[in-house]
């Protein structure tokens, strides 16, 4: 029996990939909540556009998991990305261009109509989106059918995903913050994720349906996770504004903080320290890397392959 510290997205993607290879798991841990970092992430499903800064491993394992998504229930939307900036960062637009790949030079309004305001626009056809909560929701409902047990005690052996809570084991994590908002606002219609390359702060905005859509941009050096602050609402507000001045009128939902864990190379970690498994360092890439990340510990786990993600055993 493997008991699995921690009820993120990575702790229930491991437990599933474990599960569907026989091996019995029980989860230390409520199902995720506001609690976890990821019930805050946006769950753009984007290795494209994550190319612009992101290391090559993140781009070619974040391909695979859109489809992992959709084969463990989770409903997935294929509309692709759009990446826009105003006029006067266009030259931003061309930089994001050359530092990425598989994106068609558009017209924003041949895919979304609303944006008609801006001229031109890069479209990743092949990128996805999904809602965190319902994502991770869907594993847990799976992982009772199947039998796991969650809230088991921390006991036999471990595979601990933690994130920042294990840092008294991984000493070389470190937090990065990120800020957002949920608003509603039916005078605009999207349908895929939207990446505005604003000069002062980068904003996502991703549709939950209904005329809700959750904002994202700011990435903080820090492991502080709350409240808000006025300053990051007003930038996110603000650029929301920029891309469509409807979005003035919205209403604000909700806010929320959270402190994501990264190792200095923003890449995750599979590292053994005695008879414990760690996975941890997913940074701003959770639901996009942690299906691979999870086959990797399951692989290791049943087989002993040694994963790409593998640091050097610790005793």
């Amino acid at each position: 029996m493997i008991t699995i510290l921690g009820a993120g997205v990575m702790g229930l993607t491991i437990a599933t990939e474990l599960t569907a290879r026989g091996v019995p798991v029980r989860i230390a841990g409520r199902a995720a909540g506001p609690e976890a970092c990821s019930w805050y992430a946006g769950g753009m499903l984007a290795p494209f556009c994550e190319g612009e800064a992101a290391e090559e491993p993140v781009i070619r394992h974040g391909q695979t998991a859109a489809g992992w998504w959709e084969a463990k229930g989770v409903p997935v939307a294929r509309n692709g990305t759009l990446v826009l900036s105003p006029a006067r960062d266009r030259a931003e637009l061309a930089r994001f261009a050359r530092r990425t790949t598989h994106h068609q030079d558009i017209a924003p309004e041949e895919v979304e109509p609303d944006l008609s305001r801006f001229p031109r626009g890069l479209f990743f056809a092949e990128e996805a989106h999904l809602t965190p909560r319902v994502a991770l929701a869907t594993l847990s409902s799976n992982l009772s059918a199947a039998g796991v047990a969650f809230g088991a005690d921390p006991t036999g052996r471990l595979i601990d995903t933690r994130g920042l809570a294990a840092r008294d084991r991984l000493p070389d994590l470190r937090g990065v913050r990120g800020e957002m908002l949920v608003i509603r606002c039916p005078d605009v219609t999207l349908s895929r994720p939207v990446r505005l390359l604003h000069s002062r702060i980068p904003l996502y905005i991703v549709p939950r349906g209904d005329g809700v859509y959750m904002l994202g941009a700011t990435t903080v050096e820090s492991d502080h996770r709350g409240p808000v602050t006025a300053r990051a609402v007003l930038e996110m507000l603000s650029a929301a504004y920029a891309l469509h001045p409807a979005f003035a009128e919205a209403e604000v939902l909700e806010l929320g903080a959270e402190a994501r864990p990264a190792f200095p190379d923003n890449l995750p970690r599979i590292r053994r320290i005695g008879d414990t498994i760690h996975a941890n360092g997913l940074y701003r890439h959770g639901f996009l890397l942690a299906p691979a990340v999870a086959r990797m510990v399951a692989d290791y786990v049943t087989t002993g392959q040694t994963p790409e993600f593998m640091d050097e055993d610790h005793d």
